[in-house]
């Protein structure tokens, strides 16, 4: 495995410009299949207020409600889409209580379909009893960092849209507020980052794939304790894992400047109250652990849990595990780890 400083040096500055902006440019977007169309409009939020209000075309759950529909909710003015996956209604004896609920986000480029393709996350939780919703982002992307831009001038819209959208959840399909997380590739990676970050005790953990914590003056700084994962492969050629302080211009949206992989894992584990961190080989993969302080202030639900960080040998800009074969130019697919069942045992498990 090739280190990212080893790879700078023999790389040209401009090939690596070119080649950023090519691969980022590059998104996998597949037909979602099996899914229901919501039926009907409502709304119980005024567009024009600036207030945070809700329509949706998913119905209240039942036993014959359609396990997956897409939906719509207004948020300061904005309509905004999301899929929504429902585990299968319990039998009549089964538990009917709420249901832990998992936010994920797509990357820049793609859409919510590509991310359930790429992870098969709907079908893990399935297993867990989990609701997952997967918002669309405003231009196939989402505003991770703290800084306005011409394309994105409110840089806190999406932070007030995810946070909407699981009030609504909550009242609308019981989803469980105690049990409410986060997840996210590439940008929806940071995007995930961000919430966990600024919203710790909305959330009882957060993951990101192949996305890093903003810095310079779109910096993002976490506030408290939460428990967090932060998975990225070693030879990442469009997000290094290294960080990426100063990134090529992209005409059509700026990029952010990042933290490296480990930086932006320590500033959650240094919010929560963490000692030092333990790390370990394991097959395939490294693993960096921080236990987070009891003592640690800022409303975190699991002031025992961890934050980690795994970085994986021989992958790229990719989903360690899927099927779904990457865009040219991202990377190597890394089989020597299942970043969805990873990332869901972490979340719901008793020991992260």
């Amino acid at each position: 495995m090739r280190s990212f400083r080893d790879r700078d040096r023999d790389r040209d500055p401009a090939l690596r410009a070119r080649r950023w902006a090519g691969g980022l440019a590059l998104a996998l977007v597949l037909p979602l299949a099996g899914c229901a169309t919501g039926t009907g409009t409502g709304t119980d939020g005024d567009a024009d207020s600036g207030r945070p209000g809700a329509s949706s075309t998913a119905p209240a759950p039942s036993a014959t409600a359609a396990p997956e529909v897409r939906a719509h909710l207004r948020v300061d003015g904005d309509v905004r889409q999301y899929l929504l996956h429902r585990p299968p209604a319990p039998a009549a004896d089964g538990d009917d209580g709420p249901r832990p609920l998992l936010v994920a986000f797509h990357g820049r480029g793609a859409d919510a379909a590509e991310l359930r393709a790429k992870t098969r996350l709907e079908r893990a939780a399935t297993a867990r009893g989990m609701l997952v919703a997967f918002p669309e982002g405003l231009g196939r992307g989402w505003g991770a960092g703290t800084r306005a831009t011409k394309q994105r001038p409110d840089p806190g819209l999406d932070v007030r849209f995810t946070e909407a959208l699981i009030k609504h959840l909550v009242r609308t399909e019981r989803a469980d507020p105690r049990q409410v997380y986060v997840a996210g590739f590439s940008n929806g990676g940071s995007m995930a980052l961000r919430m966990a970050a600024e919203r710790p005790a909305l959330l009882a953990g957060a993951a990101s794939v192949s996305g890093q914590l903003p810095t310079g003056d779109a910096a993002v700084e976490p506030t408290g304790p939460v428990p967090v994962m932060v998975v990225y492969g070693a030879d990442d050629p469009v997000r290094p894992l290294a960080g990426l302080p100063s990134p090529p211009p992209d005409p059509k949206e700026p990029i952010l400047p990042t933290r490296s992989a480990r930086d932006s894992a320590a500033a959650f584990a240094a919010a929560g109250g963490a000692g030092e961190p333990v790390t370990r080989q394991q097959k395939g993969y490294e693993r960096t652990v921080w236990r987070l302080g009891k003592e640690a202030s800022g409303g975190s639900r699991r002031p025992d849990g961890t934050v980690q960080l795994l970085v994986v040998d021989d992958a790229g800009h990719t989903w360690p595990g899927s099927t779904v074969p990457p865009p040219e130019g991202f990377g190597p697919v890394s089989r020597a780890l299942d970043a969805t069942d990873t990332i869901l045992d972490f979340l719901t498990g008793p020991g992260r």
